[in-house]
């Protein structure tokens, strides 16, 4: 019987209407009538107690009683064991009960774990930030289905933040976001929590953290201290991952976005008139005011940002390309060659092309990494439609190979039809092979008169092995040392040139120094020995025998 029936008993009786009539008209037996008119007498003499107050009613008696013991001993011996291996066990001991039965009452056995309690933890203006990662997978018209990283940075204290959507979490992605809310912020905080994530911390060693020296130079640079949360304690970095629901339900709830760019622009649009200007719910104050206090207690930002683009090494292909994150980049024709080894940065939205002596040879704009197989090919790269003037370019270059080379050629040339295209895949192969394994291929092929580029790849499969990428490198630095430490070895000074250094002249009356006097190959040798290594020899002459 719920409280209202009840209510409307008792109106009734005080209403001056029998019980016969209330049980009549409220369709219920004069027996229930009288018990309910009892108790509640009995409650206005002893005093009533509210409903929600009282006890739990004396549960029946159920098939599972007779088994509680074993379920405790279970239990306690196996404390992760679930509730279908506990049916599975009763049910060899005479338990005919449900299972939905059984469930309820272990759920009420099983020991509970105690969650500790957390305490919320403020900090002042400018002491500390927050930066996390979160995952999403969107539908773009434009783009489709695709997966993107929200990065977040907030700041502890004014709880204003910076948001970006991004495609990875590597290295140059997390630095260049930093970079960008520092800059967005207009400072930085003395630390900034951060999860295990690789790029900040390496591994743990006896429960301390080792951080990536790439980061932490990272860090330095900006003046800050990285400090890494407790593995599997989310609740340590609150302030950055409670943000995150407000995201989905404020600014991804109910919208749609053409691309990932377009989804940045409406993130910026948010942050700065709706983010930013609201009531926090838990300072009672706008982000925006509370960083306008806390500004001036940041530490300013240096006058040149972090380098953080990626420096690689790719070799020129044989039709004048590099690669690089499936995509390929023309260079100068006039400028490489096949198999030449280049180093190239990565910029965010640019692919920079430098040559042997560090020389800028060509900039490229980087394809997104939703975009593959494709070419970015400038026009003055390509070689010049004068086939005259290429064949005189690739004579050169075997003519700096040597003479078997030359015959190679002339060889290649009278016997193939596109002599001139194998010509210059061949070269190519230096890009693979080693320089000495490439001549004695060449030696090799003129004296069986193999002149093709199919006997040149056959003979160094059999013959040689492919380089290493450090030996590719050692190769492009043994050819860009300059030229003045190829020169001849410069002989060390003797130790009497440094004496006047170390002892100068205090006297000026002294008479000018004279040539020095012969001396025999004893002295000689003593003088060529280190200063410490003479006085020793000098100290045993002088102990008494």
């Amino acid at each position: 019987m719920n409280s209202q029936i009840r209510n409307e008993i008792i109106r009734r009786w005080y209403g001056g209407q029998s019980m016969r009539g209330v049980a009549r008209d409220m369709k219920v037996a004069r027996k229930t009538v009288r018990a309910v008119l009892d108790q509640h007498e009995q409650q206005r003499q002893q005093g009533a107690v509210p409903a929600e107050l009282q006890g739990p009613r004396a549960r029946r008696g159920s098939l599972v009683d007779p088994h509680v013991e074993r379920i405790r001993n279970l239990l306690s011996r196996y404390p992760k064991i679930t509730v279908r291996r506990i049916w599975e066990e009763l049910q060899g001991h005479g338990y005919t009960g449900d299972y939905s039965i059984l469930c309820e009452r272990v759920g009420q056995l099983r020991p509970q774990t105690q969650t500790p309690w957390i305490e919320r933890f403020e900090t002042g203006p400018g002491v500390q930030a927050q930066m996390d990662y979160a995952v999403y997978t969107l539908d773009f018209t434009q783009e489709g289905r695709r997966r993107v990283n929200l990065f977040s940075l907030i700041f502890s204290y004014s709880r204003r933040q910076y948001l970006r959507f991004v495609e990875s979490q590597d290295m140059e992605t997390t630095q260049r976001q930093h970079i960008r809310a520092f800059e967005h912020l207009g400072g930085v905080t003395a630390t900034c929590l951060y999860d295990c994530m690789k790029v900040v911390v390496w591994r743990h060693e006896d429960d301390q953290p080792i951080y990536n020296p790439r980061f932490l130079a990272f860090a330095t640079h900006y003046g800050y201290r990285p400090v890494a949360c407790r593995p599997r304690r989310p609740q340590t970095k609150g302030k950055v991952e409670r943000p995150f629901q407000y995201v989905e339900s404020s600014l991804l709830g109910g919208r749609e976005f053409r691309s990932l760019e377009h989804l940045n622009e409406v993130t910026a649009w948010w942050l700065e008139n709706v983010a930013d200007v609201r009531l926090h719910g838990q300072t009672r104050r706008r982000p925006i005011d509370l960083h306008a206090e806390e500004r001036p207690h940041l530490i300013p930002l240096p006058a040149q940002p972090y380098e953080v683009a990626e420096v690689v090494y790719r070799t020129v292909d044989e039709e004048g390309f590099v690669a690089y994150g499936s995509n390929r980049y023309s260079v100068p024709w006039s400028a490489t060659r096949p198999g030449q080894l280049l180093p190239i940065k990565i910029t965010e939205d640019a692919v920079i092309i430098y040559g042997p002596h560090l020389e800028e040879l060509a900039r490229h704009l980087r394809f997104p990494a939703t975009m593959t197989h494709q070419k970015s090919r400038v026009p003055a790269h390509r070689p010049p439609r004068d086939q005259q003037q290429r064949r005189e370019l690739l004579k050169q270059r075997y003519l700096q190979l040597g003479a078997e080379a030359v015959q190679f050629l002339e060889g290649l040339l009278q016997s193939q039809r596109n002599g001139w295209q194998q010509a210059e895949k061949v070269l190519g192969l230096l890009a693979t092979y080693r320089a000495a394994d490439f001549q004695t291929a060449l030696a090799r092929a003129v004296r069986y008169g193999a002149f093709s580029l199919s006997a040149m790849q056959r003979i160094l499969a059999v013959q040689a092995q492919p380089k290493s990428c450090l030996e590719q490198l050692a190769e492009e630095s043994e050819q860009q040392l300059p030229d003045i430490l190829r020169g001849p070895a410069i002989s060390p000074r003797p130790l009497a040139a440094y004496q006047p250094l170390l002892f100068p002249e205090t006297d000026s009356d002294d008479p000018e120094p004279q040539d020095p006097a012969p001396v025999d190959e004893q002295t000689a040798e003593d003088e060529s020995l280190p200063d410490r290594d003479r006085t020793d020899s000098q100290d045993d002459d002088q102990q008494p025998g």
